[in-house]
């Protein structure tokens, strides 16, 4: 029977893909509003569940506090991802990457357990300082969206390890329940705003793949990795999430770090190496 690979590798695959689609989408606001690229990226992903795990059936025998999980994460989806277009609309990628990590923090700090944890999570926290380089008076607006994000984003986490760990509901299948009352959530605000995309079958097609590469690749992997992974060391990991967003703004985006930036990377990877799993922990005591 061969091996299932680690939860690092899914979580790999989810940092990755994290921030790419997001920066293809920033190049889609030229010709779609803000609102409307969110729209698709849900809407695509949601018929793309929809049609693979059919969720209303599991809606259908779930129980009333199971539902009530799945709505506030499908809300928590909208909200957020309506959040991250508009932030990633007027700062850098890299910028509100290092903002959404912070409150990340706290979940990671929750779980640290020995004096090695704390130095990772230390070095971790040092690296998305230097790499966060904001200036409050630059753009308020995309900030007050950014931070709003952030907020949510670790609200996401939390109920994404839920799902992911409830017996009754199935991580992809939950996922699955969620984007499509996402699509609901989001419909009425920003419905409008994506009409123009099925005009142009460059932009549609565009469109669903952002929400292929943002919203279903690193979805799933989050999910197939919470399975298995400790929250507070999930939420360790996304430290790693500013890093991936220098890179890929690098790389899309043309936009260069300076070495200041490039030693925050470094903090940040080094934090994520030093940390080690509870168990490990515990068998090293022993």
């Amino acid at each position: 029977m061969p091996r299932r690979p680690p939860p690092h590798a899914y979580f790999v695959v989810s940092a990755l893909f994290h921030y790419l689609g997001p920066a293809f989408a920033v190049l889609l606001f030229a010709h779609l509003d803000v609102l409307g690229v969110a729209w698709l990226r849900i809407a695509s992903a949601a018929a793309i569940f929809a049609l693979w795990r059919r969720p209303w059936r599991m809606l259908r025998t779930a129980r009333a506090p199971e539902r009530l999980l799945l709505a506030g994460w499908g809300a928590t989806l909208a909200t957020m991802n309506a959040c991250f277009y508009t932030a990633i609309d007027r700062l850098p990628l890299g910028t509100v990457a290092a903002i959404e990590f912070l409150p990340v923090i706290v979940l990671a700090a929750l779980g640290a357990r020995s004096s090695r944890n704390v130095a990772a999570l230390v070095s971790a926290v040092a690296g998305v300082y230097v790499l966060t380089d904001v200036q409050l008076a630059a753009e308020p607006v995309g900030l007050a969206f950014a931070f709003a994000n952030a907020a949510l984003f670790a609200l996401y986490i939390v109920l994404a390890d839920r799902v992911a760990k409830h017996p009754a509901i199935g991580g992809i299948d939950g996922l699955a329940a969620a984007m499509v009352l996402a699509l609901v959530c989001i419909t009425p605000v920003a419905g409008a705003q994506a009409l123009p995309a099925f005009t142009d079958p460059v932009v549609l097609l565009a469109g669903i793949g952002v929400g292929v590469t943002s919203s279903v690749i690193p979805y799933v992997a989050d999910q197939l990795a919470l399975e298995r992974l400790p929250r507070a060391t999930y939420a360790l990991l996304v430290a790693l999430l500013p890093a991936t967003a220098t890179v890929v703004g690098i790389v899309v985006l043309a936009q260069v770090p300076s070495a200041v930036e490039v030693a925050g990377v470094g903090l940040v990877v080094a934090g994520v190496a030093l940390h080690r799993e509870p168990a490990e922990v515990t068998a090293a005591h022993r």
